[in-house]
């Protein structure tokens, strides 16, 4: 109970670069409040408690504008970002490290008992207002864009906008991986947005981290080069990528700097 406590604390300090403290996460982040309440209610609910659980939620509901059916299903590290107007419905199903903006409704599409609202994955991103509607499925690290309606199952890794959702990128988009380990590393998530979109502002989003990559690869050969002749470089911890990031280009600068 406690470790996932600190592990739902924790992943606030990772997707959230406006956190600063553990106080500040536990006193004023509805998106933590509403979470800890649905763990409470979840319990209660399982144990049979279906009218306390459903008033726990109720309660959680007034005070943070997030409403979470006590019967859903939530995975580990999972985080509501700023959180007003997000409904989760009885059926649903989140896996571990997710996040939801405001806005989001993951909802049904019939009155008839049973699965009917959506699965997640784990690593999915749901970006605000977007509307994932009946029993479907969006697979492990997809993404929804901000007020999508999506009525049809999401495979792994692949990304969905528009009213209706439509897929804008492939699982195997070796370059759009690049950037998504960059933006991890810098710590940036563009709310579930994706370089195939047709926004000026992600498309220049995309091209910074596509530069970035490129300046560290030119100054990691430097700091080589400069140690080869002699030179006294102080180290600095940064980031590791990812090996799969180790593309042809970074061998032909290794060429380089070896050729020097």
């Amino acid at each position: 109970m406690f470790q996932r406590i600190r592990e739902d604390i924790q992943c606030v300090f990772e997707r959230d670069p406006a956190a600063r403290n553990v106080f500040e996460i536990l006193t004023t982040y509805p998106g933590l409040h509403a979470v800890l309440a649905h763990r409470i209610s979840h319990g209660l609910w399982n144990m049979g408690l279906k009218w306390l659980a459903r008033f726990i939620s109720t309660l959680s509901r007034w005070l943070t504008g997030i409403e979470i059916h006590p019967g859903a299903k939530i995975g580990r590290r999972f985080f509501i970002d700023h959180g007003m107007g997000v409904v989760i419905g009885e059926t649903a199903e989140i896996g571990d490290d997710c996040t939801l903006y405001h806005g989001v409704t993951l909802g049904g599409t019939s009155w008839n008992k049973g699965k009917r609202h959506p699965t997640l994955g784990n690593n999915v991103v749901v970006g605000a207002g977007a509307k994932v509607l009946g029993p479907i499925t969006l697979g492990d690290d997809s993404r929804v864009g901000s007020n999508a309606v999506v009525v049809k199952s999401v495979e792994v890794g692949q990304t969905v906008i528009g009213v209706p959702g439509r897929l804008v990128t492939k699982p195997d988009d070796e370059k759009e991986k690049k950037r998504q380990v960059i933006a991890k590393k810098i710590g940036f998530d563009a709310y579930g947005m994706t370089q195939d979109m047709s926004d000026p502002v992600v498309h220049a989003i995309n091209h910074i981290l596509d530069h970035v990559h490129a300046v560290d690869e030119q100054m990691e050969s430097m700091r080589k080069v400069i140690e080869q002749l002699g030179g006294n470089v102080k180290s600095v911890a940064l980031p590791e990528l990812d090996s799969c990031e180790i593309d042809s280009g970074d061998e032909k600068h290794q060429k380089k700097v070896d050729n020097t």
